[in-house]
Protein backbone atom coordinates (compact mmCIF):
# COMPACT_ATOMS: atom_id res chain seq x y z
CA UNK A 1 0.00 0.00 0.00
CA UNK A 2 3.06 2.58 0.43
CA UNK A 3 4.28 1.94 -2.76
CA UNK A 4 0.94 3.32 -4.54
CA UNK A 5 0.98 5.88 -1.84
CA UNK A 6 4.52 6.77 -3.52
CA UNK A 7 4.14 6.18 -6.89
CA UNK A 8 1.09 8.35 -7.05
CA UNK A 9 3.00 11.21 -4.99
CA UNK A 10 5.94 11.11 -7.54
CA UNK A 11 3.25 11.24 -10.27
CA UNK A 12 1.55 14.48 -8.63
CA UNK A 13 4.88 16.14 -8.35
CA UNK A 14 6.14 15.43 -11.53
CA UNK A 15 2.50 17.09 -12.97
CA UNK A 16 3.09 20.04 -10.41
CA UNK A 17 6.54 20.51 -12.00
CA UNK A 18 6.08 20.02 -15.64
CA UNK A 19 3.41 23.02 -14.85
CA UNK A 20 5.43 24.96 -14.10
CA UNK A 21 7.61 24.24 -16.88
CA UNK A 22 4.99 25.04 -19.34
CA UNK A 23 4.48 28.59 -21.53
CA UNK A 24 1.73 30.61 -21.51
CA UNK A 25 -0.92 30.20 -24.62
CA UNK A 26 -0.51 32.88 -27.32
CA UNK A 27 3.17 33.93 -25.53
CA UNK A 28 5.84 34.53 -28.06
CA UNK A 29 7.93 31.32 -28.94
CA UNK A 30 11.49 32.00 -27.62
CA UNK A 31 13.95 32.82 -30.04
CA UNK A 32 17.88 32.37 -30.27
CA UNK A 33 19.99 28.94 -30.60
CA UNK A 34 17.81 25.76 -29.84
CA UNK A 35 20.30 24.19 -27.02
CA UNK A 36 19.86 27.52 -25.29
CA UNK A 37 16.04 27.02 -24.72
CA UNK A 38 17.14 23.52 -23.42
CA UNK A 39 19.63 24.61 -21.55
CA UNK A 40 17.54 27.19 -19.88
CA UNK A 41 14.58 24.39 -19.21
CA UNK A 42 17.51 22.21 -17.02
CA UNK A 43 18.73 25.72 -15.67
CA UNK A 44 15.29 26.43 -14.22
CA UNK A 45 14.04 22.67 -13.74
CA UNK A 46 16.96 22.73 -11.45
CA UNK A 47 16.77 25.78 -9.64
CA UNK A 48 12.91 24.45 -8.59
CA UNK A 49 14.00 21.28 -7.54
CA UNK A 50 16.47 22.76 -5.12
CA UNK A 51 13.92 25.73 -4.16
CA UNK A 52 11.64 22.78 -3.20
CA UNK A 53 13.99 21.08 -0.94
CA UNK A 54 14.72 23.84 0.73
CA UNK A 55 11.20 24.65 1.40
CA UNK A 56 10.54 20.84 2.09
CA UNK A 57 13.63 21.26 4.66
CA UNK A 58 12.28 23.96 6.56
CA UNK A 59 9.03 22.69 7.05
CA UNK A 60 10.42 19.54 8.61
CA UNK A 61 13.04 21.96 10.67
CA UNK A 62 9.83 23.99 11.71
CA UNK A 63 7.70 20.57 12.27
CA UNK A 64 9.91 19.34 14.70
CA UNK A 65 10.18 22.56 16.48
CA UNK A 66 6.26 22.13 16.46
CA UNK A 67 5.43 24.51 14.15
CA UNK A 68 3.86 22.36 11.89
CA UNK A 69 1.25 19.37 12.01
CA UNK A 70 2.26 15.68 11.24
CA UNK A 71 0.35 16.28 8.16
CA UNK A 72 2.25 19.27 6.90
CA UNK A 73 5.95 17.26 7.70
CA UNK A 74 4.62 14.09 5.54
CA UNK A 75 3.19 16.07 2.64
CA UNK A 76 6.55 17.80 2.79
CA UNK A 77 8.57 14.76 2.72
CA UNK A 78 6.97 13.06 0.05
CA UNK A 79 6.70 16.23 -2.09
CA UNK A 80 10.85 16.04 -1.70
CA UNK A 81 10.95 12.63 -2.42
CA UNK A 82 9.42 13.05 -5.46
CA UNK A 83 11.62 15.46 -6.78
CA UNK A 84 14.75 13.48 -5.91
CA UNK A 85 12.68 10.72 -8.04
CA UNK A 86 12.29 12.98 -10.84
CA UNK A 87 15.29 14.46 -10.37
CA UNK A 88 17.52 11.29 -10.61
CA UNK A 89 15.25 10.29 -13.46
CA UNK A 90 16.54 13.07 -15.58
CA UNK A 91 20.07 12.72 -14.80
CA UNK A 92 19.58 8.86 -15.85
CA UNK A 93 18.35 10.46 -18.87
CA UNK A 94 20.79 12.72 -19.90
CA UNK A 95 23.89 10.34 -19.10
CA UNK A 96 21.79 7.83 -21.37
CA UNK A 97 21.90 9.94 -24.04
CA UNK A 98 25.04 11.28 -23.25
CA UNK A 99 26.46 7.73 -23.67
CA UNK A 100 24.55 6.65 -26.59
CA UNK A 101 26.26 10.05 -28.35
CA UNK A 102 29.60 8.77 -27.74
CA UNK A 103 28.93 5.21 -29.17
CA UNK A 104 27.66 7.16 -32.34
CA UNK A 105 31.00 6.49 -35.19
CA UNK A 106 32.27 9.57 -36.50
Amino acid sequence: MTESLVSSNAALGAYRLSQGLRTEPGAAPATGPAGADFADMLAEAGANAVERARSAEAVMTEGLAGGHSTQDVVQATLSLESTVKVTVAIRDKLVEAYQEIMRMPI
